[in-house]
């Protein structure tokens, strides 16, 4: 491996790009000095933005006006050519001139973007959509979250090896516990294909992870699962499920401590634990979706999130690169 992690950026996907985009290089490029930004998108945008504030060997530009709008569809993406910033930062990870990519553009055409241009892992069937939740005693890996609406057992095993392996790149001294998203925690609980993984793993024996068992929704934050498993439509109702609850907490709270003398009183007393409760539910924190079971990993930014969520996504790309998640995903397979 080089001396520097070498990122593929997708400066034009989402909203505010490229400014948001860039300005997440310029805080990240603050704190770690060990990655080279591979930057896709309008040149005389992106080198007005930068403006020596991220230092000159630590980047390039490659010049592009072809955008993948958000508005597009999947195929209508795709079909924006080969130009487009999307295609040509995930096609410099293919050609191996980048170690991996990152892009807060169109989810879908991400994905159909970077299969045409990138290989399944031997072996693995499907690419699942994973990301980072907090929970009660630290980090889960979630997977899928809306990839594969329908799933084989093949798959959801898959998808356990493959989550395995990406929390131990991104925490290499924890053995992670992995479980099944059910609607129960008995045997008999769920459909066939889900009874079927479950009997699988539960005779299986492996070195890189433990088979928890099934564990349902309300359970999900405890954080004694590391490794949530799911088909992509189920692990789609609860990411969004639990992206709600927290926003209405926060909303709840927010009123109850604003809305009369009392409750102003009572924040500024709190304002420390109050500051803290914010931060642990601060979805940038927690920013950068990984497409993973292609031979090289692709990193999806929220469109929405802001510089300091972008930024935090290129965190996630250097410890994904630096753990070798690849290179586990094979070993574990």
């Amino acid at each position: 491996m080089s001396e520097f992690i070498k990122i593929a950026v997708d400066a034009m996907g989402g909203e505010g790009a490229p400014k948001k985009t860039i300005d997440g290089i310029i805080l990240n490029h603050h704190s770690n000095k060990k990655i080279f930004y591979k930057i896709f998108g309008d040149k005389n945008q992106i080198s007005k933005l930068i403006n020596d504030k991220v230092h000159k060997s630590n980047f390039e530009i490659i010049h592009t006006e072809d955008v993948i709008k958000s508005t597009d569809t999947p195929l209508e993406g795709a079909k924006r050519g080969k130009q487009t910033s999307m295609w040509l930062a995930i096609k410099s990870v293919r050609d191996k001139e980048a170690d991996i990519v990152i892009s807060a553009g169109n989810t879908g055409a991400l994905l159909v973007v970077s299969k045409l241009n990138l290989k399944m892992i031997e072996n693995i069937d499907k690419p699942a959509l994973s990301a980072l939740w907090p929970n009660k005693k630290g980090m889960s890996v979630v997977l899928d979250l809306g990839a594969n609406i329908e799933c084989s057992s093949k798959n959801l095993l898959d998808f356990t090896l493959m989550g395995a392996a990406l929390y131990t790149s991104l925490y290499p001294n924890e053995k992670p516990n992995v479980a099944l998203l059910n609607i129960g925690s008995e045997e008999l609980k769920g459909n066939e294909t889900i009874k079927e993984t479950f009997k699988i793993l539960n005779e299986k024996n492996s070195n890189n992870y433990n088979f928890s068992g099934y564990i349902e929704g309300n359970h999900l934050m405890d954080g004694d699962v590391n490794v949530i498993v799911s088909d992509g439509f189920s692990g789609n109702i609860a990411l969004k499920t639990a992206e709600g609850t927290a926003n209405f907490i926060t909303s709840e709270l927010k009123k109850a401590l604003s809305g009369n003398f009392i409750g102003k009183i009572s924040s500024l007393i709190n304002i420390s634990n109050l500051k803290k409760f914010k931060q642990r539910l601060d979805p940038r924190l927690y920013n950068g979706a990984i497409f993973i079971g292609l031979d090289s990993p692709v990193v999806k930014s929220h469109g929405g999130t802001d510089y300091v969520g972008f930024s935090n996504s290129l965190d996630v790309c250097y410890r994904i690169v630096k753990g070798n998640l690849i290179e586990k995903i094979k070993q574990n397979i």
